[in-house]
């Protein structure tokens, strides 16, 4: 249950409920994700995530995807994964138990979390959350590509990381990230895949 903090003196104000959801998501840094942090034993948190993958956007969308509305990608990607404070993380490598409800659950999260905003503004930011997870969108296909191709990336750059971790062969990542990184941008995809021979091959010496 989110707590709410004290409105003594705002009578439910718009800026007193903007406020309550910035708190509220504050929790966002103790959802922790599978990938690691490059360099590091740890592995990352949903807000470091979140803010990461944002940054991917800010800096390639406009040579990769130029039909996308930079802002709202960025935007996007700042909000997709609030939802993981009440319904948790599910890794991509993860169990199928899991999967199987992860729509219902992060649906079920973001109606309540969003639900803290004051009216428009929960409706606006619940819509793009909807956008994003429908991936139909010029913006939401890049967003969705870029939030794959981060913890690929820092797989790669982790000697393998959740790839390793969870046995996870050259098919799998192909098959699991090809699809939602080429249709945000082929010439992203044409970047990870070889990215991810690169890796299996140097670690098996030859395709596994």
């Amino acid at each position: 249950m989110t707590n709410r903090v004290s409105n003594e003196d705002t009578d439910g104000s718009t800026l007193h409920d903007q406020i309550e959801f910035l708190v509220a998501i504050d929790r966002l840094k103790q959802v922790v994700r599978q990938s690691p942090v490059t360099g590091w034993s740890r592995k990352e948190n949903s807000a470091e995530h979140s803010w990461h993958v944002a940054m991917y956007a800010a800096v390639l969308a406009e040579s990769v995807r130029p039909d996308a509305d930079v802002a709202r990608v960025v935007k996007m990607l700042l909000i997709h994964d609030i939802v993981e404070i009440e319904a948790g993380d599910t890794p991509i490598h993860g169990d199928a138990t899991a999967q199987a409800d992860q729509a219902e659950r992060e649906l079920l999260a973001a109606e309540n979390l969003f639900a803290l905003l004051p009216e428009p503004q929960a409706e606006q930011f619940l819509d793009l959350w909807m956008e994003f997870e429908s991936g139909e969108s010029a913006d939401a296909q890049l967003g969705k590509a870029l939030d794959r191709l981060q913890p690929l990336i820092q797989n790669v750059m982790m000697d393998g990381g959740t790839w390793t971790d969870n046995d996870v062969s050259r098919d799998q990542v192909l098959a699991r990230y090809g699809p939602t990184i080429s249709a945000g941008s082929s010439e992203l995809w044409d970047h990870a895949k070889s990215l991810v021979e690169s890796h299996f091959s140097s670690v098996n010496g030859i395709d596994d």
